[in-house]
C-alpha cells in the first residue's frame, strides 16, 4: 500500500519513480559488498539482519512522513533487501549440495518463492481492513511485525560453516582461486583432491547474470506500480488489496511447478515464455476494468515468476567455488541496474499507468529473442553439456 502512502501524501509520478529508483540505487551499491561480507562470515546473518533494517525504514515512514523520510527509509529497505540478496540462494545452494541433494534446487527455490508470495497475498488480505480500522499507521506497525517475524525466521535456518563451507572464517577454500565459475571442462569425474590443488582462471558466467537481470528487472519494478494500475481502472482504495490478490496469486503460482518445469523450458522454450508473459501484463493493462486487469496480470506475473526462479536455476548451476553469494549479489546487482532503468521510464512516461504498462511490458521482446535465437543454435548444435546461457 506505500505507493498509495506515497501518492496520498502529494508525491507526483516522477517523485514516486524517483523514490523507487533510490531504493534501487541503494542496491545495485551494496549488492556486491554485502554478498562478499556474507560469503566471509555468515550467510544466515545477513538475513537476520535484513529485516530489521526494513522494519527501520517502514517505522519512519509511517511515523515520519515526507518525501525525505520516504528515500531514507528506502535506503533501510535497500540496504536490508541486498543483505539477502545472494545469501539466501547461496546458502540453500550450499546447504542442499551439502545434503546431496542439489538437483533439487529449482524445486526448492519455487516453493520458496511462492511461499514469499503467499506472504504478499496474505498481507493483501488483511490491506484494506487494516486501512479501514487503523489507516496507515497500523499497516506500519503490521509490517514491522512482519519484519520481526522474517527475522526469526532467518535465525532458524540451517548453516554449518565448521569445516564445510569454503571460504568460511578459518577454513581453506575450495579452490586456489576464490570465485571460481562456469563447469568443470573435464566433467564430473575429476576428485574433490584434484579440484582443492588446481588453480584455474575466474569465469564469471556473464550471460547467465545477464539473464537474471532481463528477466526479473522489468516486472520487478512494474509491480510497485500495479496498486496505481488497478486505482485507475476504477477501484476504490479500499478495494485495491483485493485485485491486488488476484494478480499475486498468479506469482505465487508461477514459482510452484519450477522443478518439473526446468528440463521443459531449459531450452528455446524460455523465450516464448517471456514473450507470452509480457503480452498478458500488456493486454491486461490495457484492458480498463479492476477484475480483467487482475486477471490478466496475475496470468502474467505468473510466468514471469517461473521464469525468473528458472534464471536464477541456470545462474547457480553455473557457479563454481566459494563466492556464491558475491557472484548472485553482482547479479542483483545487474537487476538493480534494470530497476532503475524501468523506474526512469516510467517517470518519463507518467500516466495513464495501463499505456506506460503495456510500452514498457515490450520490453522483454529484447530478452526473449535473444533466448530463441541462442538457446535455439544451441539445440541444434546437440551441445552434450545441454542449453544454458
Amino acid at each position: 500500500m506505500y505507493a498509495l502512502l506515497f501518492a496520498d501524501a502529494g508525491l507526483s509520478v516522477g517523485q514516486i519513480s524517483s523514490l523507487f529508483a533510490i531504493w534501487s540505487l541503494t542496491g545495485v551499491v551494496a549488492e556486491a559488498p554485502s554478498g562478499a561480507l556474507a560469503d566471509r562470515y555468515s550467510r544466515r546473518s545477513a538475513l537476520r539482519a535484513g529485516p530489521l533494517l526494513s522494519a527501520a525504514g517502514f517505522a519512519l515512514w509511517v511515523w515520519a512522513p515526507s518525501y525525505w523520510s520516504f528515500a531514507a527509509g528506502f535506503v533501510l529497505w535497500g540496504v536490508g533487501g541486498s543483505l539477502a540478496s545472494g545469501a539466501l540462494e547461496a546458502l540453500v545452494h550450499d546447504e542442499l549440495e551439502r545434503a546431496g541433494a542439489v538437483a533439487r534446487y529449482p524445486a526448492v527455490m519455487g516453493r520458496a518463492r511462492t511461499a514469499e508470495t503467499l506472504g504478499v497475498v496474505a498481507s493483501m488480505a488483511v490491506a484494506g481492513p487494516l486501512l479501514e480500522a487503523g489507516g496507515q499507521t497500523l499497516i506500519g506497525v503490521a509490517s514491522v511485525a512482519a519484519c520481526l517475524l522474517a527475522a526469526g525466521a532467518a535465525h532458524a535456518m540451517p548453516e554449518r560453516r565448521d569445516g564445510g563451507v569454503p571460504g568460511g572464517p578459518g577454513e581453506p577454500a575450495e579452490t586456489d582461486e576464490p570465485g571460481v565459475l562456469g563447469e568443470d571442462p573435464d566433467g564430473a569425474g575429476v576428485s574433490g583432491e584434484d579440484r582443492a590443488t588446481r588453480v584455474r582462471p575466474v569465469r564469471w558466467p556473464v550471460g547467465a547474470m545477464l539473464l537474471v537481470a532481463a528477466v526479473s528487472g522489468v516486472w520487478g519494478a512494474l509491480d510497485e506500480y500495479t496498486p496505481l494500475l488497478v486505482r485507475e481502472t476504477g477501484a476504490a482504495d479500499g478495494e485495491v488489496s483485493w485485485y491486488l490478490l488476484a494478480i499475486w496469486a498468479g506469482a505465487a503460482v508461477g514459482g510452484l511447478p519450477a522443478g518439473p518445469a526446468e528440463r521443459w523450458f531449459a531450452g528455446r522454450r524460455l523465450g516464448p515464455l517471456l514473450a507470452g508473459s509480457a503480452a498478458m501484463l500488456g493486454w491486461g493493462a490495457l484492458w480498463g476494468t479492476p477484475a480483467g486487469t487482475a486477471v490478466l496480470a496475475g496470468l502474467a506475473f505468473a510466468g514471469f515468476q517461473l521464469a525468473t526462479v528458472l534464471a536464477d536455476a541456470r545462474l547457480q548451476h553455473a557457479i563454481r567455488g566459494p563466492g556464491r553469494a558475491t557472484v548472485t549479489s553482482v547479479a542483483g546487482m545487474a537487476t538493480d541496474l534494470t530497476v532503475i532503468a524501468t523506474y526512469t521510464a516510467y517517470g518519463a512516461l507518467g500516466e495513464p499507468h495501463g499505456v506506460t504498462f503495456a510500452v514498457l511490458a515490450c520490453a522483454y521482446a529484447v530478452p526473449a529473442a535473444v533466448l530463441l535465437r541462442r538457446d535455439g543454435g544451441r539445440r541444434g548444435r546437440g551441445s552434450r553439456h545441454g542449453s544454458r546461457v
